[in-house]
């Protein structure tokens, strides 16, 4: 019997979409680091879930809240995967945010500078612990807004993410050490604003 779509997860990590040498301000060796071993690891262990939730889906026997373990570990490794291949998709670029984005940020914040400003403070904020900055279109509120986030389960409701920025320790401690704020100054100079932009059309569009 095959297994069903619900219980399939993909064999392999998404390739980098950049050259991780060319990028102002991260290494090759931090970039290929985080994806293959953070990012990797959360592929492997999303695929080794599925495969153990597929199993228990047929053990009638099996008590709920141990299957709900396993729910809870495919929650936690799909937010990683998903928010992983977001952060690396939005990153080779100059860093320069085109009329059209800045025009569409301000309208929603005030400014471009104002966006950017509660953006970098929350992620400073993140400094030394754990989580990722999100600038998200609310689908149900029509809004776009930036989002604190503590960990890969706990998203906001009727979010599409625009704009991911992982701020676990992994993503900047082999260049930066304890100095968050310079990888927060890194990331903004190789955004990849034409992902962006398409994201936000996409999401305004349903």
């Amino acid at each position: 019997m095959s297994t069903p779509p619900a219980f399939q997860s993909q064999d392999a990590p998404k390739p980098l979409p950049f050259d991780p040498s060319k990028l102002k301000g991260l290494s090759e060796q931090m970039i290929r680091s985080h994806w293959e071993n953070n990012y990797g690891g959360s592929v492997k262990a999303l695929a080794a879930v599925k495969a153990r939730l597929a199993q228990a889906a047929g053990d009638k026997d099996l008590p709920p809240y141990v299957y709900n373990d396993l729910k809870r570990e495919h929650l936690i490794r799909t937010g990683s995967v998903v928010l992983h291949e977001l952060y690396f998709e939005n990153l080779g670029g100059s860093g320069k945010a085109a009329p059209a984005e800045r025009d569409a940020i301000s309208e929603a914040f005030g400014s471009f500078d104002e966006w950017e400003a509660e953006f970098r403070r929350i992620g400073t904020g993140l400094a030394g612990g754990a989580g990722w900055v999100i600038l998200g279109f609310n689908l149900h509120t029509r809004q776009l807004e930036n989002y604190w986030m503590a960990d890969h389960a706990h998203g906001p409701a009727a979010t599409v993410p625009i704009l991911v920025m992982d701020m676990y320790e992994h993503s900047y401690q082999i260049d930066y050490g304890a100095a968050a704020a310079k990888y927060v100054d890194a990331f903004f100079q190789n955004i990849q604003w034409a992902i962006v932009s398409a994201r936000l059309a996409g999401a305004r569009a349903m």
